[in-house]
């Protein structure tokens, strides 16, 4: 059984699990790799699990790991094109990080020149979130978490 919630409703169902475990990782494609590798590893303190350079593709593939042990590949390559990136556009609309103090996780990273938007509440979780980008204006955002949530 696996439960689906529309419209605030909570219904059971009979569908076959595919048995996914979790997030594995998120993929990213910098502008400026020495900048966006600064910005995970030296400002949001993602741990550095591998680091290659691949001479074939020129690019380079590094592999983060968050503390929950969910996982960012950060790529770089040569010439490729920006993607267009609109508010409500199809497509992956955000990265979001819990945090336990958002109040906290904000001030850090305005103190580091990073623009971040006003704390906001889920209206249907109650939680707080906020957003603010990457350097190549990837939007991430931090969701506040708590016990139970």
């Amino acid at each position: 059984m696996t439960e689906t919630r529309v419209a605030g409703l909570n219904k059971k169902t009979d569908q076959a699990s595919i048995g996914l475990m979790g997030i594995h990782h998120v993929a990213i494609i910098s502008q400026d790799y020495a900048r966006s590798r600064r910005f995970y590893v030296d400002l949001l303190g993602l741990e550095v699990i591998d680091e290659n350079y691949r001479a074939a593709r020129d690019s380079y593939k590094l592999d983060l790991r968050l503390p929950c042990g969910a996982r960012i590949e950060l790529f770089s390559f040569t010439d490729a094109p920006p993607r267009p990136s609109y508010p409500e556009a199809q497509g992956l609309r955000h990265l979001a990080f819990a945090v336990a103090d958002i109040e906290a996780a904000v001030a850090y990273l305005e103190s580091h020149q990073v623009a971040v938007e006003p704390i906001r509440v889920d209206e249907y979780s109650g939680q707080r979130f906020t957003f603010f980008s990457d350097p190549d204006a990837l939007p991430l955002e931090l969701y506040q978490v708590t016990a139970g949530v």
